[in-house]
């Protein structure tokens, strides 16, 4: 219980910390751009003109809402954090009980190291998507208390208002907006990361020196930063899928139309090349072809 209780702690003082990330991520990854492209200078020296990053984003919301605007959504996702890491324990609990129950455990022998993996990220995979499951609600609310900035609307002011809203408009479905492309990225980054970290481990460091063991404790993180990177894609149509046609101006023309499925809302972001959109929050490039619309606060 206490060491349940402490990742508990731990994963909500994360969650507030960056709280500010996301809230800056989800309105770029939606298309609002309240503040227009400005002359500034990318990695190489050179003169480009260049959308607001982090920092400057953040500034605007704060000038807007205060420095309290900046956790718009906390309160759900911090819900969802500590439902989801419990959930999460007590999935991969049961696996270990369970085995531990086998008789003749003891006596196994040694499985394969490649059999291990194949095992324990099985096992991280149902216990990962059983937290997903259940906190999306949660997280379908975090995002549209979040996208309200862009309408400056009310519509979902609190946690529990917010549940009623949603049963009342959408029904029960409506809780669960984006959770196929946010089921398959999860699922998808974690085989990536972990099939790449074991194969770097066994091939690419197998006969190195022995300072290669520190370097081999980095690559489950090089890897699933490059897992991240890859599945992107479905992070995006999630969120987007999540405050579509929610009633919200952040999930209405212009900024996005009514996607039939989460199918279709890829297929028209790729058409229009905004995959990766929101992906990165510094030196972001004005994008090539568009025009920015003051009035609408987006590019088209």
């Amino acid at each position: 219980m206490a060491d349940a209780a402490s990742q508990v702690l731990l994963g909500s003082g994360l969650t507030v910390l960056s709280q500010p990330l996301m809230y800056v991520k989800v309105l770029v990854q939606v298309g609002y751009e309240p503040l227009p492209p400005t002359l500034g200078r990318n990695i190489f020296g050179r003169q480009v003109y260049q959308l607001p990053g982090l920092f400057s984003y953040a500034k605007h919301i704060v000038k807007v809402d205060g420095r309290a605007g900046l956790f718009k959504g906390l309160a759900p996702r911090l819900c969802s954090s500590a439902i989801g890491t419990v959930v999460h324990g007590k999935v991969l609990q049961q696996y270990q009980e369970a085995e531990e129950a086998e008789p003749g455990t003891s006596k196994k022998e040694p499985v394969s190291s490649l059999e291990q993996v194949l095992k324990e990220t099985s096992r991280e995979m149902v216990a990962r998507s059983a937290a997903t499951l259940i906190t999306h609600p949660f997280h379908v609310i975090t995002l549209r208390c979040m996208v309200q900035f862009i309408g400056r609307e009310t519509k979902y002011s609190g946690t529990l208002s917010a549940f009623a809203t949603i049963y009342r408009e959408e029904g029960i479905l409506g809780f669960f907006a984006g959770l196929i492309p946010r089921l398959l990225g999860d699922i998808l980054s974690l085989w990536l990361c972990n099939m790449l970290a074991y194969l770097i481990n066994t091939y690419a460091l197998e006969n190195g020196v022995s300072t290669m063991a520190e370097v081999k404790s980095y690559s489950q993180a090089v890897t699933g930063f490059f897992a991240s990177m890859l599945t992107y894609p479905f992070v995006l149509v999630s969120n987007l899928m999540a405050v579509n046609n929610c009633g919200l101006a952040g999930g209405l023309l212009p900024y996005a139309p009514t996607y039939s499925s989460w199918l279709d809302c890829w297929s028209q972001l790729h058409k229009e090349g905004n995959m990766s959109r929101g992906n990165s929050l510094f030196f972001r490039k004005v994008p090539a072809g568009k025009r920015y619309v003051w009035e609408e606060r987006r590019f088209r």
